[in-house]
């Protein structure tokens, strides 16, 4: 009978479509993998795959066998996770994506702090400012700041509201002058921050009134800290988390602007593939997640 490894390993490709995509999420070698499903193809007596240069697609027997599997799998894994789960230690391993400042900030606090208490949890943990289909299944979760999601078939998990701000160096703002109003910024002052470094609108609200900035037309990135380290040497005025500018808003390297005006509140989320159940080491790793930073490291 198949162990459940060589399963694991079909799933893979089938997900992937490729050999090696799927040894590369399994931290295999691609003649492994290729060797594994072999041998669950001569056992079952039956191709599984199709194999070009260019694809790897499932035979009918294939489709078949992976739709019926996969779902089992994900029970049996369930039912070991409950029981492991009665000896208040979890095992495992989870996949994560993260934006790049906040893993960079926090994520080492966090995971070190899980292994302590359930060293047995292995993580992979890969950061990214762009947004990923969390649906392809090569991540078992992913952390973002965004606006309220619009994707119904993923599994959404708002953490708390992330604050931010306008800010820009006192250098600047003595050569340029201080903004009074929205109506004070041009485009040409806005640093814009965005995923694919485009220009980007900033929506501000305050006292029932709400005024939109254009930002980005002559400097724009894909990255905060970036963004923070342009504001810091004069390049113009950067709207970001106050977790990313909190040491040079400290240090006086910058300061805040025009900070009656509220930007459009974005949320630390958590977001998951369309699970029927989070598995323990899933559910696990978001609330400790969620309770590091409440306590030990706000957003």
């Amino acid at each position: 009978m198949s162990d459940l490894t060589t399963i694991r390993i079909f799933l893979a490709v089938a997900a992937h479509r490729s050999f090696v995509a799927a040894a590369r999420q399994l931290s295999m070698t691609a003649p492994s993998v290729t060797r594994a499903v072999s041998a669950l193809e001569g056992e079952l007596g039956v191709q599984l795959l199709l194999r070009t240069t260019r694809q790897v697609s499932l035979t009918s027997a294939g489709a078949v066998y992976a739709a019926r599997i996969s779902p089992l799998l994900d029970q049996f894994e369930a039912v070991v996770d409950e029981v492991r789960a009665q000896r208040d230690q979890v095992s495992g391993h989870i996949r994560i994506n993260a934006p790049l400042s906040l893993g960079q900030r926090i994520l080492p606090g966090v995971v070190s702090g899980l292994r302590v208490e359930n060293p047995d949890i292995t993580v992979s943990l890969s950061l990214t400012d762009h947004f990923i289909d969390i649906v392809s299944g090569e991540f078992d979760l992913a952390i973002r700041i965004s606006r309220a999601p619009q994707d119904k078939s993923t599994i959404w998990r708002k953490i708390r509201p992330v604050r931010r701000l306008l800010v820009a160096s006192p250098g600047y703002l003595a050569i340029n002058g201080t903004p009074r109003e929205p109506e004070d910024l041009t485009d040409a002052q806005c640093i814009a921050f965005d995923e694919e470094a485009r220009s980007e609108d900033w929506e501000l609200s305050s006292a029932g009134r709400t005024r939109k900035v254009h930002a980005g037309r002559v400097l724009a990135t894909n990255n905060g800290e970036v963004s923070a380290r342009l504001a810091e040497n004069g390049e113009g005025i950067a709207l970001l988390p106050h977790f990313i500018v909190e040491d040079a808003l400290a240090s006086g390297n910058l300061v805040p602007v025009l900070p009656e005006w509220e930007p459009t509140t974005l949320w630390l989320t958590l977001y998951y593939p369309p699970y029927d159940r989070l598995p323990m080491r899933v559910a696990k790793f978001s609330d400790f997640f969620e309770n590091y930073v409440a306590r030990v490291q706000p957003v």
